[in-house]
């Protein structure tokens, strides 16, 4: 099955050249059918021009925190590019009713955190823009990116595929305890970045495929919820594993 994806981004859609450029499952699991971003350009703008991908700035400044109509505009924006699937792809932004109603179940979002660390009450452990900070800054020996299905929630959706682990370095412990606050954060944006830019791609792919192949049902997911709910794992060669291994084995 071949999706139309559309890609949400902003300032910057880590992994999209990826999915364009490297992954073999562009034109047989999905096909990438415009770009949208929340700012006036992005990084990789020209780079995906250049590959014959419709690029729309679509600047959200503009709508003066008018979150509902902006996303209306947004739906209006896509009707004609027909996407089957929505991918936030370094989109800083929450989606609102009027995207979710447009697209039931078929909204994207790559996360970097693990989303089946949760709180008590379900939510994500470590949701949100600065998540790979606090999860280091918490003590996290390791760190994962997800992609999750989207709600209106901040990263609290059913996670679809994780990835491999980050494992973080015993220096940060002693630049937290040693108040080396600079230090600390350089170290946190070096290790961010190197998740950016080797799973951002990879990840997106991965989940591309999941639902093309069926492996994965997103109005079940969907239903099913968050809580409890065991993503399939991507590895460093590119092997995707179920959950239940015994069960559904392993897929490239």
């Amino acid at each position: 099955m071949l999706n139309r994806v559309a890609v949400l981004c902003s300032h910057r859609a880590p992994g999209l050249l990826y999915l364009l450029n490297q992954s073999a499952d562009r034109g047989a699991t999905y096909e990438i059918v415009c770009v949208i971003s929340s700012e006036a350009t992005f990084a990789e703008e020209n780079r995906v021009e250049r590959r014959g991908i419709p690029t729309l700035p679509h600047p959200i400044r503009e709508f003066d925190g008018e979150r509902s109509a902006y996303d209306a505009d947004t739906v209006r924006m896509l009707g004609r590019f027909m996407p089957d699937l929505i991918l936030m792809d370094g989109y800083l932004h929450l989606v609102t009713e009027p995207m979710l109603a447009a697209f039931p179940s078929r909204i994207l979002n790559l996360h970097f955190s693990d989303l089946t660390l949760r709180k008590p009450d379900g939510g994500p452990l470590f949701p949100g823009l600065r998540a790979v900070r606090d999860a280091i800054a918490a003590g996290c020996l390791e760190t994962r990116a997800t992609v999750h299905l989207a709600n209106e929630q901040v990263d609290a959706g059913p996670p679809i595929v994780r990835s491999w682990a980050f494992p973080v370095s015993p220096l940060a412990e002693a630049m937290r305890t040693r108040e080396a606050d600079n230090v600390f954060k350089a170290y946190v944006f070096a290790h961010q970045e190197w998740m950016l830019r080797t799973v951002s791609g990879p990840l997106m792919a991965a989940a591309l495929r999941l639902i093309a192949t069926r492996a994965i049902d997103l109005e079940t997911l969907a239903g099913i919820g968050a809580r409890g709910r065991e993503p399939w794992q991507l590895d460093h060669q590119g092997f995707l594993t179920a959950p239940d291994v015994e069960l559904a084995g392993a897929m490239r």
